[in-house]
Parts: structure tokens; sequence; C-alpha cells
């Protein structure tokens, strides 16, 4: 079975508090992302004004369960608020092999 990632790239809103932001997103994954189905581990990461976030699930239908839910979920909105979807960028990959 492959392992699927979720990858974000995007910068903050203008003048967006990057501490709240970080809060925000350990919150987010630590009180609803975590308990979904198939989760497997989640990192935000940042290089300059690029914030990245990649999730790795156990399935693509796992992922694709997910998607739904966390448009409707208030946690997931309040992050929403500190990106500038402008700049948003979005990719799935399939892990079919490690080395």
């Amino acid at each position: 079975m492959a392992n699927v990632v979720s990858y974000n790239s995007y910068k903050l809103q203008k003048g967006a508090s990057v501490p709240d932001f970080l809060l925000q997103m350990e919150t987010l994954i630590n009180e609803f992302v975590s308990k979904q189905k198939g989760f497997i581990s989640s990192k935000t990461l940042v290089d300059g004004e690029t914030w990245a976030d990649f999730t790795i699930w156990e399935t693509m239908d796992d992922l694709k369960d997910f998607i739904p839910l966390c448009n409707k979920n208030e946690l997931a909105r309040k992050g929403y608020t500190y990106m500038d979807f402008g700049t948003l960028k979005s990719h799935t990959f399939l892990i079919e092999q490690s080395f």
C-alpha cells in the first residue's frame, strides 16, 4: 500500500502574526487532523516568506475523505485566515518506494 503526501506551499497574509499562525497550526494538527482516519504525520516548514506543510496519509481515500471535513472545521478555517491563497500551490504525491 502506497502512502500519500499532501503538500501545500504559500505565503502568509501581510501583517499576519507568525507566533499566532504557528499556534493555530499546532492546535489544528493536534486537535483535529491527527484524529482523522489514516493520518500518519504532519510538518510545517518555512524558508524566508514561503511556508510549506506536508501531511502524510495511509491512503488516497483517507486524504479524499479528510478534505471535505477540513473545509467544514472551525480550527481549519481559522488557520486559513493567516494564508495568502493567491500564493497557494498544492500537490499530492504517492510514495511507492523509499530508500
